[in-house]
Parts: structure tokens; C-alpha cells; sequence
């Protein structure tokens, strides 16, 4: 769908919506992970793969040369939630918006801010028609049944999160300086993403936990999509996020091993209100986050860059560069990316590493041409396979040793094993800028994963993921 259609659909939608025109407080919030759609029976691993491997590319692509994430268009001491794996390679939370709350799905995205949702019964969303998603039932916010909720003026500090601080271009000329501009409404918005995109309008509602009411939470109401049937929940630096609005100290979770097989089990989401200090948790490694000196693309701001050091295959070392003065290089960290991104400079090097080691097998080059990975090899007949370790070593000395099940993915009858991290130049070209690295979900399974943005540090231990009730 091109973007003037959808902004013209808006455009009609948007007088249709009706609006109506409250604070407890706890330290900790715990939520569920959980599933937003099964995949068809008719799909396998093999498709699970390739799927993932392209959409992890094209998301690696977004997310290093983004313009920009948003486009105008003219108690207890900590909270849990939920955790769910998804077939397509993420992971989503259940969120309560409302009053009376209503409970919908949101992708858990640390890769960018904004919180929003499919909203109103006339939700369109083009491109959505995944295996067992019937893009005409998928759950929407329907802000008329909210008694609390508002549509954001152009003049609330709240819009300046998506539109700068120029109130004067937010209010579409309106200088409220001189002038009444309460009743012009602030922009639309339009969101893009490395699969498709979203537009809609903000607004104010509570955000409900047990037990904690976030009170006037900037939410965006989409009312057309493309190819993104699901809200997504941002979890990034950026102002709107979810871990900003609430003022988080630290949120961490552990994810279950999902092998795109949309399990009901769920791990727990943990988000830390109050200050702990200085406090570490036990069992955890941490190395500190790193701000991205780029002054021309804000949209870097947002990510979760952290200092990785080198790679290291089976005790040969591989050496990763810094970010540079223009922003450009490093590593960060996304819960939306399935497989880990190298950029093919740093891919090629911890490629030949693997191949050395691994030099006695066949390479599965059928398979490397139609998955998308692009290394991959014939075990047949082998009873115990010797991959070469894999560790990610970063600043302060913290490692990240991953389990073979975090990079090599059987395929098919599981005599070939793939390495699940991608780089350009094998689906589509290379892309120069950004981040040389990007963290993806698949290898963080089963560790138990913390951001302490009091104290601007990463934290990762291994852990097998309890399952939740």
C-alpha cells in the first residue's frame, strides 16, 4: 500500500472515530509473554527458517539506515507480564488499555519506541493475510468503550515526543503563543517498519496493571497497516517508549526457546519502577550501554547500543569495531530481530572461522541457496556434532557463551545444521551505515536478559526459561 493511499484512508477514518473526553503505584510489574497467531499446519521448519532469515534481513536493513521512525502526515517492588513466542520468530506481552481495560497483543520491540495498537472496528491491514490471520478479526482498541480516554491536543508536551518541539508546526501554523490552538489535534502519525508500516492518531489513556494505573499513557491508534496485523510495543530509548512514559529503572526478561512452533508456554516480562541502586542481579554478567554520537539521525538514539568486543569461534578471536564519530558501526541489541546481523566485513571473518573448524563436513549449499542462511552443513551419520563455541566478549570482561541451539538450526529431517546469523549480499545487497551489529532474539534464548537504564548497563546470564503459569 503506498503511503499517500494509506494517509488518504486515514483521512476519511479519522472523523469517524469517537473519543471520551485517575494512581496507584507499585515497584515491580510482572506480565506474561503470550501468542498472538499459530502457524499453518502445513508449514515446516524449513519455511520457518527462511522466513525468518528474510525478515531479519530486512529488518537489519530499517533499522541501519532508518529516515526516520515517525513521519507526519500534514505494591509490589516489580510488575511481571507474560512472554510468548511467536512462529514468525518474536515475542509479544498482553497489555491493558482502558477503561473498563481492554487486553491486546503487542510484539515486544526494544528496537523502537512507540506504543501502538490496531484501533477502531474499521482497522484496515494490507498484506496481512499470514497463515491463520483473518485480517478482518484481528483484535482492535476501540477508544469509544475507554471512558478515559483522550485525543492529544497539539499543544501537550506529549506530542513534542513524535514531533519535536516546534509547537508552532504542530499546531499547523496555530501560534499559541497569540492564539487559542486547543482544539487542533496533534499530527497524524506513520511509522515505518522493516516489514511494513503503520499510521494513526495518539492518544491519552490509562495504561493498566495489577495493582498500577499509568495514567494519560501516549498510545498510538492505528487505523491502517501494512503487513503489521499486531500492535507493537516499543521498548527503545526513544521519549514515547514504553520503559520511558513509565519512568522503568530496569526491565528484563527470558526468553523461551521458541523454534517457531507458537507454543502456549510463556516466560515473564519484569519491570523495575523503583530505584535499586547500584544493586546487581545475582547470576548476571552486565557490560555498560553506549550512547551513539551521531548528531544526523536521531532515530539511532533509540537503540540499545552496547560494547562488544570480539567474537570468538572456537578460541580464534575475531576483533569488532567501535561506532564511529558519524554514528556509524557497533552493536545493539533488538528483541524484534530473529537472527543476529554482521555486516559482511565481520560476517566473512567469523564465516571462515566456522569453515576451518568444520572443514572435515559437507557444506549444504541446496540449502544455503534456498533458506537465505549461508552456512550450512550435512551431518548425516554424524552421532554427536562438534560445533566450535561461540561467545560474544564485551566490555569489562562480561561473555556471552551461547548454547549450540542459539546459532545452528536444524533443517529438515536434522542432518543439516545452519548458522543463524545473517549478513547481506546472500538475498539482497549489501547496506552500508548504521549498526555493524544487531542482536537478535534467537540468540538470547534462554538467558535471562536485563537492561538497567538507572545505571546505563546491560546484564545477560544464562538461564533455563521457566515457563509460566
Amino acid at each position: 500500500m503506498a503511503y499517500p493511499n494509506i494517509l488518504f484512508i486515514l483521512s476519511l477514518l479519522f472523523p469517524l472515530l469517537t473519543f471520551s473526553s485517575s494512581n496507584q503505584n507499585p515497584n515491580t510489574i510482572t506480565l506474561p509473554l503470550s501468542p498472538l497467531f499459530t502457524k499453518s499446519p502445513s508449514s515446516n521448519l524449513f519455511n520457518s527458517l527462511k522466513t525468518a532469515a528474510t525478515s531479519s534481513l530486512t529488518r537489519a536493513h530499517h533499522l541501519k539506515t532508518p529516515k526516520s521512525n515517525h513521519n507526519k502526515s500534514k505494591s509490589s517492588p516489580s510488575t511481571n507480564t507474560q512472554i510468548f513466542s511467536k512462529s514468525y520468530g518474536g515475542y509479544s506481552i498482553n497489555l491493558n488499555f482502558g477503561t473498563p481495560p481492554q487486553t491486546l497483543s503487542f510484539v515486544l520491540d526494544t528496537g523502537s519506541s512507540l506504543v501502538w495498537s490496531p484501533c477502531t472496528s474499521r482497522y484496515l491491514c494490507s498484506n496481512c493475510n499470514f497463515p491463520n490471520i483473518n485480517p478482518t478479526k484481528i483484535p482492535v482498541f476501540i477508544p469509544r468503550n475507554s471512558s478515559t480516554n483522550k485525543i492529544l491536543g497539539c499543544t501537550n508536551p506529549k506530542c513534542g515526543y513524535i514531533f519535536g518541539p516546534d509547537i508552532e508546526s504542530r499546531c499547523q501554523g496555530c501560534n499559541p503563543n497569540t492564539q487559542n490552538c486547543n482544539n487542533i489535534t496533534c499530527p497524524s502519525y506513520l511509522v515505518q517498519y522493516g516489514l511494513g508500516l503503520t499510521a494513526g492518531v495518539l492518544l491519552l489513556d490509562n495504561l493498566n496493571f495489577p495493582g498500577k494505573t499509568v495514567a494519560n499513557f501516549l498510545v498510538g491508534c492505528s487505523i491502517v497497516s501494512d503487513r503489521q496485523p499486531s500492535g507493537i510495543a516499543g521498548f527503545g530509548r526513544g521519549e514515547d517508549s514504553l520503559p520511558s512514559q513509565m519512568g522503568l529503572k530496569r526491565f528484563s526478561y527470558c526468553l523461551l526457546s521458541h523454534q517457531f512452533d507458537d507454543s502456549p508456554e510463556n516466560s515473564n516480562l519484569v519491570l523495575q519502577v523503583s530505584s535499586t541502586g547500584d544493586r546487581k542481579t545475582n547470576g548476571l554478567s552486565y557490560t555498560p550501554f553506549r550512547n551513539n554520537p551521531s548528531t544526523n539521525n536521531t532515530a539511532f538514539l533509540e537503540y540499545y547500543y552496547v560494547n562488544l568486543r570480539s567474537v570468538v569461534i572456537g578460541g580464534k578471536r575475531v576483533k569488532i569495531p567501535e561506532i564511529g564519530t558519524d554514528g556509524n558501526g557497533g552493536t545493539i541489541v533488538d528483541s524484534g530481530s530473529t537472527f543476529t546481523f554482521m555486516e559482511r566485513k565481520i560476517y566473512d571473518l567469523v564465516a571462515k572461522e566456522f569453515e576451518k573448524q568444520l572443514s572435515n563436513f559437507t557444506r549444504a549449499k541446496d540449502i544455503e541457496g534456498e533458506s537465505g542462511l549461508s552456512l550450512c552443513y550435512d551431518f548425516t551419520g554424524v552421532k554427536t556434532v562438534p560445533f566450535p563455541e561461540l561467545v560474544f566478549q564485551f566490555k569489562g570482561g562480561a561473555k556471552m557463551k551461547l548454547p549450540n541451539d542459539n546459532y545452528f538450526s536444524l533443517v529438515g529431517d536434522g542432518e543439516v545444521a545452519c548458522l543463524t546469523v545473517i549478513t547481506d549480499g546472500v538475498s539482497a545487497p549489501e547496506r552500508s551505515g548504521g549498526p555493524a551489529i544487531i542482536l537478535g532474539n534467537y540468540q538470547q534464548q534462554n538467558f535471562n536478559v536485563e537492561y538497567d537504564l538507572e545505571n546505563e548497563r546491560f546484564g545477560f546470564g544464562p538461564q533455563r526459561c521457566e515457563k509460566s503459569a
